[in-house]
Order: C-alpha cells, then sequence, then structure tokens
C-alpha cells in the first residue's frame, strides 16, 4: 500500500506496514483520502532528528484520528500497536505521534537520521518513504527559529492514496477534488511558501550598498577561515587600534605616543622592529581606551607629516592580540604580557601532561643547584640503589649477575682471541715494569758472582787491580743505566761495592775482634 504526500518542497512517496500496523495504516489512509492533512503545516523540523506535521491548526497541539472525527472527541486518540516491535533506526521512516500511555491520533513525523532508538515504544512506525530522500533533505536544511519552527512555510499540499484494500468506514465522506484551504488551516504560518523575499524593499541605496558589502566581508572572512588564516570567521578585530605605516626609521614609540596623545588616552603605542637588528619596520600600531579617540585619530591624522614622511593612518585588521575562546564563546583581548604568560602557563600545563612521571624519591634526587659563579644551573642527584653490586658499572637493574658475567667473559674471548701469549692482553706499563724488573735480576745475578770472585783473590793486589776494579764497577753501573735507570738509583744506595776495604784495613778489623774476644766478660759490657 502506498500513498504519495505532495509538499511545497517535493513529493514524498510511502509504502505502509500493512501486516504489522494494521489499525495505524487504516488511520493514516482514511484521514488521507478525507483530504484531512491538506494544508497542514510542518510546524517542527529538528535538524537530524524530525520533521512532524498532522496538525490541521498548526498549534502542535491539535488533530484527531479518523474515528474521533466520525464519532466525535470520545474517539480523538486510540491505542498504537506494538508488536511487532519496529524500530527507528533509519533516515525516511513515518511514524505517528504518542503520548505516554501510547495513544495515537493524526500527527505523524518523517525521521532525520539514523538510530533513533530512543523514539521506540513511545511512538508507533507504520510506514517509510521510498521516494523522494531528496525532498527530506530540503526539509531537513530548513532555517527554523530556537523552537525549531521553519520561518518560511512548508506545507502539505496534496495527498493521492494509490491503492487502499481496506473498506471506507462508515459515515465517511470522500471529496471529489481537493477544497480550497480556509483561515483556519493557513493559520499559524509565517512567510508563505510562494512569497518572494525582498530585502531591499523601503531601503535607500546607500542602505543596500552596505548590506552587499557586508556580505561580501563575510564570504571573505568565511574563506579565510577555510584557507586557516582566521580561526572563526566572526573573529572581528579591535575598533580602538589604528595601523599607521610610511613611517621615518627614526620616529619612535614616545613621539608617536606624544602626537596621537591629543585626541584620547592612549594604552599602548609600539612601533614594530625587526627582532634580530632592531630597525625599525616603519609601522606601528597605536591602541586608544576609547573607540571614538580612535575614529577622531583615524579622519584626522592621514597624511600628515611626521619626521619629513607623510605617515597613511587605518584601522587595524590584525587579530594577534585576540584569543578565540570557541564556538560561540566569543573572544578574549590580551597585551603582549599576559600573551607570553600564556604562552608559559601552556608550555607548562603540556610538560606536566605528556612529561614521564617520577616518584616523590626521584624528585628529590634531583634537586636543582644553582651555580652563582658560572650562572648556570647544574644538577645533583644522589646515586641510584641497585639491586646487585655489579650493576653500578652496567646500569641494568634487570640483568642477573650470572649472565653479565658470561656476557663479560664473551666480549673477553672477543677482544683478546688473536694474543699468543700473556703479555699481549697486558697494558704498555706493565710490561716496561715487568721487563725492567727481569733485566734487573740478572744484572744482580753478575754482580754477585764478580764480588765472590773477588773476595776469593789474594789478599795482596796492587794499585792497578785496584784500578782495574774500579773500572768495573763503573762498566758495572753503566750496565745497570743502559737496562733500568730507576733501578740503578735505588741498587746505587745499598750496593756493597761502594763499602769495600782493602786487604789491610780487613786484617787489623780481625785483629781487634780477636782482642776482644780474649777479654774478660765484664769489660766487654
Amino acid at each position: 500500500m502506498a500513498v504519495v504526500i505532495e509538499t511545497t518542497l517535493g513529493d514524498l512517496t510511502v509504502d505502509l506496514f500493512l501486516k504489522e500496523r494494521p489499525r495505524a495504516c487504516q488511520n493514516f489512509l482514511k484521514l488521507c483520502k478525507s483530504k484531512y492533512y491538506n494544508y497542514n503545516l510542518f510546524h517542527t523540523v529538528s535538524r537530524g532528528f524530525i520533521a512532524q506535521t498532522g496538525d490541521p491548526t498548526g498549534s502542535r497541539n491539535g488533530g484527531e484520528s479518523i474515528f474521533g472525527v466520525l464519532e466525535g472527541p470520545l474517539k480523538r486518540f486510540f491505542v498504537a500497536e506494538t508488536n511487532p516491535r519496529i524500530k527507528h533506526t533509519i533516515m525516511g521512516l513515518v511514524s505517528f505521534v504518542g503520548n505516554e500511555e501510547s495513544m495515537i491520533g493524526s500527527q505523524f513525523f518523517f525521521t532525520l537520521g539514523d538510530e533513533l532508538t530512543y523514539l521506540d515504544g513511545k511512538h508507533c512506525v507504520f510506514g517509510q518513504v521510498t521516494e523522494g530522500l531528496d525532498v527530506l533533505e530540503l526539509i531537513n536544511e530548513a532555517i527554523c527559529d530556537s523552537d525549531d519552527r521553519p520561518y518560511q512555510d512548508i506545507r502539505i499540499t496534496h495527498t493521492v492514496v494509490l491503492d487502499d484494500p481496506l473498506p471506507d468506514l462508515e459515515r465517511m465522506i470522500i471529496p471529489s477534488r481537493s477544497p480550497s484551504p480556509s483561515a483556519e488551516r493557513l493559520q499559524g504560518g509565517r512567510i508563505a511558501p510562494d512569497e518572494e523575499i525582498d530585502e531591499t524593499a523601503g531601503k535607500s541605496l546607500e542602505e543596500v550598498n552596505e548590506i552587499i558589502a557586508e556580505r561580501e566581508a563575510k564570504a571573505r572572512a568565511t574563506i579565510l577561515e577555510m584557507v586557516g588564516d582566521l580561526p572563526d570567521a566572526e573573529m572581528a578585530p579591535p575598533e580602538n587600534v589604528l595601523f599607521v605605516c610610511k613611517l621615518n626609521p627614526v620616529t619612535s614609540d614616545d613621539d608617536l605616543e606624544i602626537i596621537f596623545s591629543r585626541f584620547g588616552k592612549i594604552k599602548s603605542c609600539e612601533v614594530i622592529r625587526d627582532h634580530k637588528t632592531g630597525d625599525s619596520l616603519q609601522y606601528a600600531f597605536v591602541e586608544f581606551e576609547e573607540q571614538k579617540s580612535c575614529e577622531d585619530a583615524y579622519f584626522k591624522m592621514d597624511n600628515v607629516l611626521i619626521d619629513d614622511r607623510r605617515i597613511h593612518v587605518d584601522f587595524s585588521q590584525s587579530v594577534s592580540k585576540i584569543k578565540w575562546m570557541g564556538k560561540g564563546r566569543g573572544v578574549k583581548h590580551f597585551d603582549d604580557n599576559e600573551k607570553n604568560s600564556n604562552r608559559r602557563n601552556d608550555r607548562d600545563e603540556y610538560k606536566r601532561k605528556y612529561s614521564r612521571s617520577r616518584s616523590p624519591e626521584q624528585r628529590r634526587n634531583s634537586s636543582k643547584v644553582h651555580d652563582t659563579k658560572s650562572n648556570r644551573r647544574t644538577s645533583r642527584r644522589s646515586p641510584p640503589s641497585f639491586k646487585y653490586q655489579s650493576d653500578r658499572k652496567y646500569g641494568d637493574r634487570n640483568e642477573s649477575p650470572e649472565r653479565r658475567k658470561n656476557k663479560n667473559e664473551k666480549s673477553k674471548h672477543k677482544k683478546y682471541s688473536k694474543s699468543r701469549d700473556r703479555s699481549s692482553s697486558e697494558s704498555f706499563d706493565e710490561k716496561r715494569s715487568r721487563k725492567y724488573n727481569d733485566s734487573s735480576a740478572d744484572s744482580r745475578k753478575k754482580i754477585k758472582s764478580k764480588r765472590n770472585n773477588r773476595d776469593s783473590s789474594s789478599s795482596h793486589s796492587s794499585d792497578r787491580e785496584k784500578r782495574d776494579n774500579k773500572g768495573k764497577t763503573k762498566i758495572r753501573d753503566r750496565r745497570l743505566v743502559s737496562s733500568s735507570p730507576e733501578r740503578y738509583r735505588k741498587e746505587k744506595s745499598v750496593d756493597p761495592s761502594h763499602l769495600m776495604m782493602t786487604n789491610k784495613e780487613k786484617e787489623s778489623l780481625k785483629e781487634s775482634l780477636r782482642k776482644h774476644q780474649s777479654l774478660p766478660k765484664d769489660i766487654k759490657k
């Protein structure tokens, strides 16, 4: 079963769920057949939600079922079917409006969105739009007030029943043609669907040009918002700031402030300079406390001679000192100090949000110390607590000592795999000291053997032998020096060769010892 609903925006073809909702479909078919819905107003259009109609008065409180039309107000509503359950899951479903007791009348709505399951149980779905979804899109885009009532009327102009298998009710009147609209049906409307809207009616040429310029400015702002130059198309620059250009490079902030202060109190005056060289870029911004002072300066200071330069004055278009607070929340004006503080706060908040959290003990250990001499900050931290003693070297707490020991052996094996003897794994200092120790031991053995030979020689030696012995000692000393200089210095202080006696001295010493042994014990002490 299908019904065509003709509206001011286009036609909608609705297929009815006659098997699932027989009583609701009967009510809808007979109301359409009796032309009850002709010129009914779409009194509620919620974007992405529903478009509601079916009230002849347009007040949202009227309407009655076919049984109420035929039998009186006592049967204005009837109980809707709930089984089988049909959910509001897609766009284009047609449903009767029900109250808390699931009573329905003549008002119905089209769904304009998907997954509206919270409407289930209270409202009765009885059909679906099969043709004319583009018309539903147009209805969804209608401009409405805060109460979801369209400014320009959207009405049902005609209903056509394509097939009606149900018999007509008693005392039911079927008109031969569509009736003409009555004053009662047309009440509640605003702007007629066929009415031409002329915004320039009753306005002067200047007002019309102002409207056109305002529209163009709005279009440009929208383009800037799309490009990304403006955070919002409705954002406007401050009206109390003047832009001054074509300045002399020698003109300073104080000069401009003195010149423009005769029009009113100035909040700030800044000549823009290069951030590297500090040279003037020959333009400035002057901010007044009152908008009237700014307008007076705009009209009187343009093309004025300042420091041999004709300046140009215009209203500022900069929004660098304006922070957009979000859609519908307006903007906030602030100066450079507030801007820098806001940046610091944002940076601190970012660090606090995304930095790695540390325990109180770690924060205590990483306390900062300020060095006044070098004027820099240095960190002083206590040594970390390691689970194993060997972790101090490697810093890996998750590695066991046995595994680390095996790793060290492997690394040593790789490092010294090419060595053939023990000396290759020693340092240079160890090699040199060991070499000197070996050579000094050999030299000591030679000295000892020579000393024994010298003692066993005859006691009567000539001066020539003494000279030879002295020469040998020098040779020996020279050999020690060549083998190990450090060892020679140590040996020289305790070398017995420097304490050698002649045979005569030895004989006198023996004589004294014999006499000493022959003395009594008391004298010996």
